[in-house]
């Protein structure tokens, strides 16, 4: 009865490590442009090069742009932020926020997916690779993963912007929809958790359960291969395998520490609630970048231009 709708919101985290101010500005400066720099160079590399024109690479491409996509909800707003002695944020930027930041966890999984299944028809039905994964078909993919993440999140912001608040306080670093709806007065709160619930199921535990059954059923084709055969596979596998991994160990750090108190765990809350924010973002174009042939063998002919441009013979 006592609830309001807040026009602002405070983030508490941040009145704590005042003394490192600068030290934390660089720090996020450095890896803001690492992100940019090295999705923008697996961008340039895959448009540019007409041969790299497949399903495949056309993903990897969106994994980059999704990160980048990220990146530019949080970073930014982060870097205000930490230069800001008040760390205020508007309800409806903060709203905003929390959309950017879901659509970006959402779709970075949906990739994944559409990368594992690609995989397993490549390895698994390579007679039907043209006719299952195509540019269309993965376009088609895309624009349906990218509507559903869209739409799910929409519905997220819909009952949770509803909500009246008793309190302003976000132990975060960024808005988190948990801790908005954490701050709820005594209402029920039983529609957010239905949809929440939903949207993490079908967004989270199903693709993770498909990508972990097309790599069980690609290990059974390659016991069944030679060893060349085998060679092959894992070398196109094992970078998604990584970063599969890479970002499921984020995400879950991070909905993990999202039902506890952040106030107790200061440290912890800054470093496993910005993980799946940063690591993905950064690891993710160095795994294909280095470990992909094709995708290597571009980018060092691109720097080896670059140097030649530069320093040029006499």
């Amino acid at each position: 009865e006592n609830g309001t709708m807040p026009s602002y919101f405070y983030f508490t985290l941040f009145k704590e490590f005042v003394h490192l101010r600068y030290i934390i500005l660089i720090v996020t400066l450095s890896v803001f442009f690492a992100i940019v720099l090295f999705n923008v160079i697996i961008l340039y590399v895959v448009f540019k090069e007409r041969s790299l024109h497949e399903p495949m690479y056309i993903l990897i491409t969106c994994l980059s742009v999704n990160d980048l996509y990220g990146s530019a909800g949080f970073f930014p707003r982060l870097i205000i932020d930490i230069l800001s002695d008040t760390n205020v944020i508007s309800r409806s930027a903060c709203f905003v926020q929390i959309y950017i930041i879901y659509t970006y966890a959402i779709s970075e999984y949906t990739i994944l997916t559409l990368m594992a299944y690609d995989r397993y028809v490549a390895i698994c039905h390579p007679l039907k690779y043209h006719r299952l994964m195509n540019s269309k078909v993965t376009t088609l993919y895309m624009g349906i993963a990218s509507l559903y993440a869209m739409f799910s999140m929409g519905l997220v912001i819909f009952f949770s912007a509803r909500l009246p608040l008793c309190g302003t306080d976000i132990a975060r670093l960024y808005c988190f929809n948990w801790s908005v709806v954490r701050l709820s007065c005594g209402v029920s709160t039983s529609t957010n958790n239905i949809i929440g619930f939903f949207v993490t199921t079908t967004t989270v535990f199903l693709p993770a359960f498909f990508i972990l059954y097309t790599y069980v059923r690609i290990l059974i084709v390659c016991q069944k291969s030679s060893k060349e055969f085998r060679g092959k596979a894992l070398q196109t596998c094992l970078p998604h395998i990584i970063s599969f991994f890479n970002y499921s160990i984020s995400i879950f750090c991070d909905v993990a520490l999202g039902r506890y108190d952040s106030d107790k765990y200061k440290f912890a809350a800054i470093v496993f609630s910005v993980e799946f924010l940063v690591l993905p973002p950064v690891c993710n174009p160095l795994i294909y970048g280095l470990n992909l042939p094709e995708i290597r063998k571009y980018i060092l002919c691109l720097f080896r231009r670059s140097k030649i441009a530069h320093f040029p013979s006499k």
